[in-house]
């Protein structure tokens, strides 16, 4: 799964503690979007403010570009952790035909079944 956690907390944090104090509905309509949905879903990690949009975020709630860049690169480094570890199960959890025959003949006394 994708992480967003970390642009969640630095958008939220930032449009909260912003001199202006903007609503989520304010600052979705400053990006040009028609209702505080988008800004919601950032500020709960389900989705993460388009590559195109970032200068604006950055110009709008006064983030510095590299606060935002290490914040992208955090939640894409955990997304990769996630999702190499996800893989590691899956690997691990995948028997062969050949995984099955070989324990058959190392285990005297049981009585195995070919799966369907």
């Amino acid at each position: 799964m994708r992480s967003f956690e970390n642009m969640a907390k630095l958008i939220k944090n930032k449009r909260v503690s912003h001199p202006k104090g903007y609503s989520q509905s304010e600052l979705s309509s400053l990006l040009g979007y028609k209702n505080g949905q988008f800004i919601s879903n950032v500020e709960r990690a389900l989705c993460n403010v388009p590559l195109k949009m970032l200068g604006r975020v950055s110009e709008v709630l006064d983030i510095n570009p590299e606060d935002l860049k290490r914040a992208i690169m955090s939640d894409l480094d955990r997304t990769l952790e996630d999702y190499f570890k996800q893989s590691t199960k899956k690997t691990q959890l995948t028997l062969t035909t050949q995984d099955i025959l070989e324990v058959q003949e190392d285990t005297p006394n049981t009585t195995w079944k070919q799966a369907a």
